[in-house]
């Protein structure tokens, strides 16, 4: 059980950035404030911590950061915190600056770190920060909804112009592995194919054969959503230009997805999230993972959060096939 009577608590941001992350730590770091903590920004994620990169925290500090993309304490990634000597640093550095609460915001990898560090008597509160969407407990992560809708503009753009030249277009947007972005995407901007990682057969020729088709039936351009874990797109527009004589262009988005001012949703779920994870730790709650499922905001164990496993809605898998072939059919 852990110590209720934390004092202290630490913010870190883990691993990629995410919009939303801003609302996450302001609402954490005013919720500790309202019930009497004192508040640590640590920089740089982990690598902060083991470095003491630490800074005070107080309301004026993350006054007007609420509608800021990023993170305001900075990312990185840290390959220290695998090791027990890594550990042992960032646990040192708690106990230096008085950290007896954490809350960290990110990844599954940022939830390992807190779970090696609770293990360790540092109290930790994982939030889901990652625009991929791919942690198991929750129904949403911090950043997704931005990120889609920043893809989704993006899409539509590159639409205009493909049917102006009657073009295919190849998009390539994020998600490491996982395919929630491109099958939102995919759907909202109905495009004609979504290549999803969890899905994809490699079966290049029924992507030709369908453009083909559907040239012959009129349609004057073909939008194909790639996800980042198939990734190639460059590689692809040729080889489908080359089979198919139609002028192919391969966009790839990128890290635009991660930046740009958080949506509504993303603020509102990330400022309650933030909150969430600080009453956790001041009701003596720890090795815990703040989630959103089936409507309501819960936690969870990470032992349990990290043995859960994603899959992609079969049903809209489904229809984002059904959808785009019905023009082949006519």
């Amino acid at each position: 059980m852990a110590d209720s009577s934390v004092k202290t608590i630490g913010i870190l941001s883990s691993g990629g950035d995410a919009p939303g992350m801003n609302a996450a730590i302001r609402a954490a770091a005013r919720r500790a404030i309202s019930k009497g903590l004192l508040v640590k920004g640590i920089q740089k994620g982990y690598e902060g911590l083991i470095n003491g990169e630490i800074v005070d925290l107080n309301a004026k500090a993350v006054s007007d950061v609420i509608g800021k993309g990023g993170t305001i304490l900075y990312s990185a990634r840290c390959a220290e915190m695998r090791t027990e000597e890594g550990i042992m640093k960032a646990v040192e550095n708690c106990n230096k600056h008085g950290i007896d609460g954490l809350v960290v915001i990110g990844g599954d990898g940022s939830f390992a770190g807190a779970q090696k560090l609770a293990d360790k008597g540092i109290n930790a509160i994982g939030i889901p920060g990652t625009i991929d969407l791919d942690i198991a407990c929750t129904d949403y992560t911090i950043g997704f909804d931005t990120a889609v809708n920043t893809a989704m503009e993006a899409i539509d753009k590159i639409r205009d112009t493909s049917t102006s030249h009657e073009r295919v277009s190849i998009i390539e947007v994020m998600g490491r592995n996982a395919g929630y972005i491109a099958l939102w995407c995919g759907i909202a901007s109905g495009a004609e194919d979504v290549l999803l990682p969890e899905e994809y057969d490699y079966d290049e020729q029924r992507i030709i054969d369908q453009i083909i088709e559907t040239r012959k039936k009129g349609k004057r351009h073909h939008i194909i959503i790639n996800a980042e874990g198939i990734g190639h797109s460059i590689a692809m527009a040729k080889r489908i230009e080359a089979a198919t004589g139609i002028d192919t262009r391969a966009t790839i988005l990128g890290h635009m997805q991660r930046g740009g001012s958080p949506t509504c949703k993303d603020r509102m779920y990330a400022t309650i999230m933030g909150a969430y994870a600080v009453d956790l730790l001041c009701a003596g709650k720890t090795k815990r993972v703040v989630a959103y499922r089936n409507g309501e905001f819960v936690d969870f164990d990470i032992n349990e959060a990290l043995a859960m496993k994603k899959n992609l809605s079969p049903y809209e898998v489904e229809l984002a096939k059904s959808l785009s072939y019905n023009f082949a059919m006519k």
